[in-house]
This record gives structure tokens, sequence and C-alpha cells, in this order.
């Protein structure tokens, strides 16, 4: 069997890329391999470029690709009009230095315009006294 990209088959690439970029459009950024976040770049701005567009021809396509359906509703209700007229690099690549177990160069790929730190419920909770 022979593979290709990344180490893998194209099949599995594929579902890779899907479950990826479905993760980013849910948490806005992801942390993976610089390879693969160099490879994901590409896919994710074509999908935002659609969601700008918002007809059902774009949204029926990236459907095809997005696995849920929430990530596909919050890309085309929040992302897409989010990034306005921005004429693309909707996302940007910031590397982490090298993973502990394999020293694999380590990246984190995030949208360009998302809130600048989404508070966790914990940390929310940690941060509000707790009123009686």
């Amino acid at each position: 069997m022979r593979q290709g990209k990344l180490g893998r088959t194209a099949a599995q690439r594929r579902a890779l890329f899907r479950s990826s970029v479905t993760s980013l459009f849910t948490y806005d950024r992801i942390i993976t391999t610089e390879a693969k976040a160099k490879e994901l770049r590409p896919i994710a701005e074509r999908l935002i470029t659609w969601a700008r567009k918002g007809e059902l021809h774009h949204r029926r396509l990236a459907a095809q690709f997005v696995l849920e359906p929430k990530a596909l509703k919050r890309l085309f209700d929040e992302i897409g009009p989010m990034v306005g007229d921005r004429p693309g690099g909707y996302t940007r690549i910031i590397k982490l230095g090298q993973r502990r177990g394999d020293a694999a160069a380590m990246a984190m790929i995030e949208l360009v315009d998302a809130p600048a730190a989404t508070a966790t419920p914990a940390a929310a909770d940690k941060k509000a006294p707790a009123k009686k």
C-alpha cells in the first residue's frame, strides 16, 4: 500500500483534515504538528471564503467537508461575517517548539479575527466571587 503526504493514504489524510477543520471552526484554534497545520491552512481558508459568500451552494459544498452541523452553522453564521471584507489570510500559524515525546515541530493554527482569549467556565468561576 502506497502512502502519500503525512505518512497517510489519501482517505486517511482527508479524514484527518475533515476532523481538524471541524475542530478549528468549533474552538477557534487547535494545536497540531507544523506540517499538518501548513496543509490544513488552505483548506480552512477555502471554507471560510465560501462562508463569506454565504450562498446555499457554498453551504452545501462546505457541508460535504465539515463533520459537525454545529461547526458548519458557526462557520456560516459567525466566522464568515466576522472576517468581513478581509481579502484572505483568515488563519495564522504560530510555532510552539518541539513536542516532548518525539521532538516533532508543533504549531497552533487559529482564526485571525477570533476573540483573543476565550475564557473557560472553570476560569470564569475562579475570577467571580461566590454570591450567597
